[in-house]
């Protein structure tokens, strides 16, 4: 069953309650023919470690925002949970997302995943946006699925603003993608969704030769992976790396700013 806007393939999306980042850069890299439907995930923890948790444990409940909304996948927005709650549990959430939905369904860091593995990724290099703390959890989780963290750059400050997060400008990214430049690396990945990173991958596609991926990036591929076999492939990919139909928007959306 399609939608009018969505004739090609509609998606649902859930985001952490006060991420300012994925609803924007999703919209710019749905292409034509596909769209999207987004839900809050909530919590009253006090800490972002503790909300982190809770979002992943409320599920399935949360799919009742979408009552019978005709999707096609559902995307679970958010990379700091994965790393908390670690590979085995994630795995378990996402088979039972679709055992109950009978649709695909994925996270942020499971998208991410499979992008790095379509690319052949091996040793990779990550940017993060996270405190100390989770910069730990993180690093355990990618090698939990694989992988050998070679390289890592920070684009964590301290702020006064609402979320040390989702308050980061798109040049802090930026400048930690470009301080990888000349690590053995295969891949760079800005981890997060809360993080600005389409400027920085369209400005910074490639760290000589290692493509340059955000957690959003891949959301956006998967969603569209799912539906569409041209995209499903190595060159889809690099296709989306170097901004193939997104850049385009983004830079309409500047001109408007």
């Amino acid at each position: 069953m399609s939608v009018a806007y969505a004739p090609k393939g509609l998606l649902g999306v859930f985001t952490p309650q006060a991420n300012t980042t994925v609803e924007p850069e999703i919209a710019l890299l749905t292409p034509p023919g596909y769209a999207w439907i987004n839900a809050r995930m909530v919590s009253d923890k006090d800490t972002i470690t503790a909300r982190l948790i809770d979002y992943m444990a409320q599920f399935p409940a949360p799919l009742a925002q979408f009552a019978n909304a005709p999707v096609d996948a559902i995307a679970i927005a958010c990379t700091g949970a994965s790393y908390l709650i670690g590979r085995d549990s994630e795995d378990a959430l996402i088979a039972d997302i679709e055992t109950r939905t009978g649709v695909p369904a994925f996270t942020g860091a499971s998208a991410s995943v499979d992008a790095l593995r379509m690319l052949g990724a091996q040793r990779i290099g990550l940017v993060s946006p996270y405190n100390s703390a989770l910069d730990a959890e993180s690093a355990g989780y990618w090698e939990s699925r694989g992988f050998t963290v070679a390289a890592e750059a920070s684009a964590y400050r301290e702020s006064s603003d609402f979320h040390p997060i989702y308050s980061l400008d798109a040049l802090a990214a930026e400048r930690a993608v470009k301080s990888l430049e000349g690590r053995d690396i295969d891949a760079v990945l800005m981890l997060g969704t809360g993080m600005p990173t389409l400027d920085a991958i369209a400005h910074v596609p490639f760290i000589g030769k290692a493509p340059v991926l955000s957690c959003m990036l891949c959301v956006g591929w998967k969603a569209i992976a799912l539906r569409d076999p041209a995209t499903a492939t190595r060159d889809g990919l690099l296709r989306w790396v170097k901004g193939d139909g997104w850049s385009e928007r983004l830079e309409r959306s500047h001109a408007l700013a």
